[in-house]
């Protein structure tokens, strides 16, 4: 109760107390009313969105706009004196677009006369000026998707979660305009909602207007669900294994566990005042024991050693049970709950809470022998939004939006440090064998960002040409990291590895005294086993001096704010805009980083460092996008503009206590100064609808990406290096995208297509020090990212009606890179050898999603599902060998047989690795209720 305090107070104080005053969250609706004989215009024409009192009554010209429309599928009405009332059904409204509606009324004398027409499945986006995807709750329910994650990763511009040949931490994350993203490293969602409870996902792979901050590749932004005056409910059970005869592989998987996945879901929707107060309610629990396994051969505390060459002196102790484990599983609870109060249709309030939390484990090949000494995974999110919307006639209206998030993530054993469970470090080794034998992984990690965000924007109409609009946006985020290597109390004091022997239950000092006691006793034939026992562990953790933590709670800010105008002519649309923003770490800085934590040089003032406080950043950048209608069936556009996005906040503030090892390349720290990454983009596109059911969309999209963040080698006075996080890498990307859409009847087809070229010097910002440190030459020319991919190709089909229905989403990968390896003849072969130099094969796969209706009763619908992913169990290397690029094989000598050791293992284990294969064939089965 405590938590949900913690977060529901915050948001509704930010709330009452700036409501004097993030992304919009409605669209727009335009069109024009004309006599369907004459074509003369119908001013004075009333248009309503039925079931509503939102409308608007068409000018001289018979032009009319709506505003401010929230994301959803309406009938739209229009009513004159004379004429026959029009009714048009399934218009479609997007998030931050404006959708046409055109009436061609007819004379009547018949009263009551209602003349229903449908709105095209394939409408013309006169105002897209750039590359934008709205997905709709009814495509993502026929998708074989359930989550959004899949649904955007299917978008052409976008290979796996890098958009536009950008690193993966360059996109921006909303839900209902909130951001999500974690600060710490720019790539987690801390929230998330289920597909169920989703109206419209909109996804911007390029350039974006201004109102869009912090993002230099792309923006997602997910817009929920509201209540209605009906009732609804959905709630289903789903349960899966994986079906796959590569039992080799994915060693204890049985056909006969179809409970191995289980998925559990519901959704309430309605009213609780009818026309008033609305809600949604839904909640998931999902629990996936995967498809990789582990054989529990050794507990934490047995011993080995196989470092002799002579088999009779190896020492091997396995006490596990070799019970067959999950090793890559995954628990999850989501929950969401909106409540929306309209007391009149000018003015909408909305307040909801999110709440995600998850556990699991992810695979060690090492430690498959291990399992018990593997770290497992655990985060937990809770968010709450209050949103305001108030108009102001029929041209203006404003949206406040407070949040209050509190997330948290961990990686631990035990919870406590200290826990008395941890043993001493020893037991890890494993000499002679690949493997682990023993032991347990000593990081201990904990960090909550609890963000609050107030955003205010406002839009006014000006005429039907012009849409202006303005707003702020400030957030405080409080993020308090702390990681600690567990170490061992007794370090250093000469008696850390004093040990004892057990054998045929008895406690010995040393192995000359389990030998003189065997001589004198009588011991009845068999095995024995010989136990090692480290004395001397106590559990520690230092404070922020020690190279073995990181700890740092550190509150920056950031605000925003822009203005843009949309300009709606007959022919041409213009997106210009202008953003402003700002950020201060709120921090300091050493003034010399040759000896920054000041651990040398103390009696020489000239060589010691002071704490300098971190300059304010401050960016401008300027958006530009334009449309041009070619005759009413294609839309040339072109888009520019500069996009700015702060570097994860793990590179301004990590070692923030400026400790320096005694290790060359051993350590990296943060830099204060760090000033913003950023991308200048280009884009060229043609929307072209081909019939009344078909169309084609292609774009060509250049971009350079400045300042990316690098660890630079720093030296010391005392000749220590080390790494220091700033501004210097360069890349760049340029591609072409292709998108084609057929909807007929029931039938869907959908094709997307990415061509394209990532290059850079770095994959990452610890690739330059990490070659450095490896005595290799530094990368001086442009090299394929780790993520470059030349074709992307997503092909759905689908055919789906009333009471059953099939869609198959089809995906082709072409070649990744790796680095390739040679066999080592001499230490010097990787001097000059690039990284990224080979591309690995390339990926297929297909996925399945089908219903069928069972039936009603008393108002209750029964449906049956099937999910197939990768249905036809299709081996994709996701890694390769460095030396023979494909996975599951290696290039094996004389000598690496010789010099493995083991009595439980091949050598031919170590490099078969299932998890360089993607998942296997999975398969779920659903009961599902819908009311």
């Amino acid at each position: 109760m405590e938590r949900w305090l913690k977060v529901i107070v915050p948001v509704l104080l930010l709330g009452c107390f700036c409501s004097a005053v993030f992304s919009q969250t409605t669209g727009k609706i335009s069109g024009t009313v004309i006599d369907g004989e004459s074509g003369e215009p119908l001013p004075g024409a009333n248009v309503m969105i039925r079931g509503t009192s939102h409308g608007a009554a068409a000018d001289l010209q018979g032009e009319f706009y709506l505003i401010n429309v929230p994301p959803g599928s309406y009938e739209i009405e229009a009513r004159m004196m004379g004429y026959a009332t029009m009714l048009m059904k399934n218009v479609r409204i997007y998030v931050n677009r404006t959708t046409p509606v055109d009436f061609s009324m007819h004379q009547s004398v018949i009263q009551g006369e209602v003349v229903t027409v449908q709105a095209d499945k394939i409408v013309l986006k006169k105002d897209q000026t750039s590359s934008i995807r709205n997905i709709t709750s009814e495509e993502i329910e026929r998708l074989p998707a359930e989550n959004i994650s899949t649904v955007v990763r299917m978008q052409p511009g976008v290979v796996g979660n890098n958009f536009r040949g950008g690193r993966d931490n360059e996109v921006t994350y909303l839900i209902d305009g909130v951001a999500i993203t974690d600060a710490y490293n720019n790539t987690a969602r801390t929230s998330n909602v289920n597909p169920e409870v989703v109206e419209d996902v909109e996804v911007i792979t390029g350039t974006f207007n201004a109102e869009y901050g912090n993002a230099m590749s792309g923006v997602v932004n997910v817009i929920t669900k509201d209540g209605s005056n009906a009732l609804h409910g959905n709630f289903s059970a789903n349960l899966g294994n994986y079906m796959t005869p590569h039992k080799d592989i994915f060693k204890g998987i049985k056909d006969s566990e179809f409970d191995r996945i289980k998925d559990y879901k519901g959704s309430l929707s309605g009213s609780i005042v009818p026309d008033k107060l609305f809600f949604v309610v839904n909640g998931r629990y999902n629990k996936n024991l995967g498809y990789l396994t582990a054989e529990r051969l050794f507990n934490v505390d047995d011993y080995s050693d196989f470092s002799a060459q002579e088999e009779y002196n190896w020492y091997y102790e396995h006490t596990g049970d070799s019970a067959i484990v999950p090793f890559n599983w995954g628990e999850y609870y989501d929950g969401f709950a909106k409540l929306t109060y309209k007391p009149f249709h000018s003015f909408r309030v909305t307040g909801s809470l999110t709440w995600n939390k998850g556990d699991g484990k992810s695979y060690s090949h090492s430690a498959r022998f291990n399992p018990d000494g593997r770290s497992p995974w655990h985060n937990e999110t809770t968010m709450g939004s209050l949103h305001i919307n108030q108009m102001f006639g029929r041209s203006a209206f404003y949206e406040l939006k407070a949040s209050y998030s509190d997330y948290w993530t961990g990686g631990y054993l035990y919870e406590d440090p200290l826990d008395s469970r941890y043993i001493h470090d020893q037991y890890r080794q494993s000499d002679g064998t690949w493997f682990q034998t023993g032991g347990q992984d000593k990081g201990h990690s904990n960090r909550t960002e609890k963000k609050e965000n107030l955003k205010f924007d406002f839009t006014y109409q000006v005429n039907k040409q012009h849409s202006l609009k303005a707003g702020l946006d400030f957030t405080r985020i409080n993020l308090n990291q702390e990681y600690h290597t567990i170490r061992n109390a007794f370090e250093g004091t000469g008696i850390e590895n004093d040990i004892t022997y057990t054998f045929a239950g008895q406690n010995f000092n040393t192995i000359d005294e389990i030998i003189a006691w065997i001589d004198t006793t009588d011991l009845a034939p068999g095995r024995y086993y010989l136990g090692q026992e480290y004395l001397n562990y106590e559990p520690i953790i230092y404070g922020n001096e020690s190279t073995h933590t990181d700890m740092f709670e550190v509150t920056p800010v950031q605000f925003s704010c822009y203005l843009q105008d949309k300009m709606e002519f007959d022919l041409m649309v213009v997106n210009l805009g202008l953003r402003f923003d700002y950020f201060n770490p709120k921090t300091v800085y050493p003034s010399d980083y040759r000896n920054p934590g000041n651990q040398t040089d103390l009696d020489n003032p000239d060589r010691l460092s002071t704490y300098i406080d971190a300059d304010p950043k401050y960016q401008v950048s300027p958006r530009l996008g334009l449309s041009y209608d070619l005759h009413g069936v294609a839309l040339l556009r072109f888009a520019y503009g500069h996009f700015l996005q702060l570097p994860p906040l793990n590179y301004f503030y990590q070692n923030s206590a400026f400790v320096i090892g005694t290790s060359d390349f051993g350590t990296t720290m943060g830099n204060a100064q760090l000033n913003p990454q950023k991308t200048i983009q280009y884009e060229v596109g043609l929307f072209q609808q081909l019939t009344d059911n078909m169309n084609m969309e292609i774009a060509v999209w250049y971009k350079d990406i400045y300042d990316l963040v690098t660890a630079e080698v720093k030296t010391t006075y005392s000749n220590r290096r080390y790494g220091l996080y700033t501004n210097k890498d360069y890349g760049n990307a340029r591609g072409l995208e292709l998108k084609y859409d057929f909807k007929y009847d029931a039938i869907n087809v959908g094709l997307n297509y990415t061509f394209s070229y990532a290059k850079g010097v770095a994959d990452n910002a610890r690739s330059t020090f990490d070659r450095a440190g490896n005595q290799q030459d530094p990368v001086n020319k442009l090299i394929n990212m780790g993520w470059d991919q030349r074709h992307t190709l997503n092909l759905t089909l689908g055919y789906n009606k009333m009471n059953y229905g099939a869609t198959i989403l089809g995906y082709y990968n072409s070649n990744q890179p790796y680095t390739w390896s040679p066999i080592p003849q001499s230490s010097l072969f990787a001097l000059n050898m690039f990284p990224n130099n080979q591309y690995k094969p390339s990926r297929i796969s297909a996925d399945l999603n089908a219903f069928y209706n069972l039936g009603t009763y008393r108002g209750i619908s029964m449906r049956l599902t099937l999910l197939v992913y990768n249905l036809f169990d299709t081996l994709n290397e996701n890694g390769v060998n460095g030396e023979t690029g494909r996975a599951y094989t290696a290039i094996v000598q004389d000598t690496d047989l010789s010099g493995y050791r083991s009595l439980f293992s091949t050598y031919e284990d170590t490099y078969q690795n299932p998890s360089a294969y993607s998942s296997p064939r999975e398969v779920k089965l659903g009961l599902g209720f819908t009311f």
